[in-house]
């Protein structure tokens, strides 16, 4: 089982703040499931417009938490690689159960379901506290990074 602090997430994704949606790794079996963490606060620039005096983190970000989770779990094994790029190709079967609110901590379970043709479809859960927050499945592929 591995684990990976923000310096490790940071040489494996190309994401950076504020578009970065994982703060620390938990649990990893690599290429398998990832047990990721995001801390949400109130300082997320997205509060100020979603909602103003009701803020909600915006759900798309909770799949792109999924994706950026799914990606660990793939590479977490590997060198850090800039030839290459994680892209989502699909989202089946979101559902988003609870709001998530600043000072939040939302726990991603990603689970590897399978291959086809180069694409990995992933079945993902977001908890806040143990109750279930969001859940899809997603696809994702990795392909040549071009400049």
């Amino acid at each position: 089982m591995i684990t990976m602090d923000l310096q490790r997430i940071l040489e494996l994704i190309p994401h950076r703040y504020p578009f970065l949606m994982i703060d620390r790794v938990k649990e990893c079996e690599p290429r398998k499931r990832v047990v990721a963490v995001k801390n949400v606060s109130a300082n997320e620039p997205y509060f100020q417009g979603h909602f103003p005096g009701r803020p909600i983190m915006p759900g798309v970000l909770i799949l792109e938490a999924f994706a950026q989770a799914a990606i660990l779990a793939m590479l977490a094994e590997d060198a850090p690689r800039t030839d290459q790029i994680y892209y989502y190709l699909g989202i089946d079967d979101a559902r988003f159960k609870k709001p998530v609110v600043p000072g939040d901590q939302l726990e991603l379970e990603v689970t590897f379901d399978r291959a086809m043709r180069g694409v990995g479809k992933f079945n993902c859960v977001a908890r806040v506290a143990g109750d279930v927050v969001a859940e899809a499945s997603i696809l994702c592929t990795i392909a040549p990074a071009s400049k």
